[in-house]
């Protein structure tokens, strides 16, 4: 394990589509085994989603998350711009947020 810095990239997403539809448990099964394909491993937190608000055309929408996270040694700007493109258009979202910090192992 390196000791140089590498990045925590957390997705977040929603558990319902745009249109209202539950996200079931196999897509998101998918999705991190695409993950940890890429990047030798992935973690999500399912069960206990989060809870977001968030103002939107003069009203207050109420969102239900998930999270799901990825070490990465590099951060590849158009390859996490594509993942999230993809999956605004799979999951009718006009958003979804990818953020980045970089960490350092201990």
């Amino acid at each position: 394990m390196s000791a140089s810095p590498s990045h925590l990239v957390q997705i977040l997403l929603p558990k319902e589509t745009g249109n209202g539809q539950a996200i079931g448990r196999d897509w998101f099964d998918g999705f991190l085994k695409e993950l940890t394909d890429e990047f030798g491993g992935a973690t999500s937190f399912l069960r206990a989603p989060g809870q977001g608000l968030r103002q939107s055309g003069g009203g207050t929408e109420k969102d239900s998350i998930a999270v799901v996270e990825v070490m990465a040694e590099q951060l590849d700007p158009f390859y996490w711009r594509s993942l999230r493109k993809r999956l605004e258009r799979e999951l009718s979202q006009e958003e979804i947020v990818i953020r980045a910090q970089e960490i350092r192992r201990l």
